[in-house]
């Protein structure tokens, strides 16, 4: 007999029907769920290559700078969230004047960082004719509010945010951009807008997702803010 949820399962990647035996699941669907949660905590915890990712990103053309946050080492990161969001003692930055600064976070999944942030940082920057780009920086034990004092260190009108979102069962190397005009130390999370699910082939593609934060940019800077009063309204942010 021919399972009625196939069709459901090929269209997500949420775990329906899994089906029982006796008062439990099947072994294979207990198997699949514990890797996937194995799966999850090795990307919270596999720490990020910053020279590959480094070596990566020199295709861009661009000068990559490294950061961290105050956040010591990983155990304190994940216990300190304030931590991430501030700069370590010392950090220098070369200030400018750009129109946009891109931070690259590795945030809670530097998985998702190195597999999806060199392909998406491309991605954008083949969509921004005109924008003055400062150097890339790479931030580790990252939170999203680091972006805050990088960039305006940097002297950017606009951060762009590129981090590893907090994996989930069934996606451990989603990558999120957050966009937030004039940078300072401070901001609101209600001052930023969120393009999340980056991870072809199961997400959003790096073009789809260059497009969408191509859109915001231009509108972020004819208004001057970004946020709440931002709406991402798809054809309508079209250049």
């Amino acid at each position: 007999m021919s399972d009625p949820f196939e069709v459901l399962r090929t269209a997500t990647r949420a775990r329906v029907a899994l089906g029982r035996a006796g008062d439990g699941l099947p072994t294979d669907r207990l198997l699949e769920f514990r890797a996937a949660h194995a799966a999850a905590r090795d990307a919270v915890h596999t720490p990020l290559d910053v020279d590959a990712l480094v070596s990566s990103l020199g295709g861009t053309g661009l000068e990559v700078l490294t950061v961290t946050s105050a956040a010591p080492n990983r155990a304190t990161y994940l216990q300190r969230p304030d931590l991430g969001r501030v700069l370590a003692e010392g950090t220098s930055l070369p200030g400018g004047s750009y129109d946009l600064a891109l931070v690259v976070a590795d945030g809670l999944s530097p998985r998702a960082v190195a597999d999806h942030a060199a392909g998406t940082v491309t991605a954008v920057l083949d969509r921004l004719d005109g924008w003055s780009v400062a150097p890339l920086v790479v931030a580790t034990q990252a939170r999203v509010a680091l972006g805050d004092p990088v960039g305006e260190a940097l002297g950017a009108r606009i951060v762009v945010v590129v981090i590893g979102e907090r994996p989930g069962l069934s996606s451990a190397d989603s990558l999120g951009l957050y966009l937030t005009w004039g940078p300072r130390p401070g901001r609101a999370d209600s001052e930023r807008n969120c393009i999340s699910n980056v991870r072809p082939p199961h997400g959003l593609s790096y073009a789809q997702a260059a497009e969408t934060l191509a859109g915001l940019l231009l509108a972020s800077r004819e208004l001057g803010a970004s946020g709440v009063v931002l709406k991402d309204e798809g054809p309508a942010l079209e250049r």
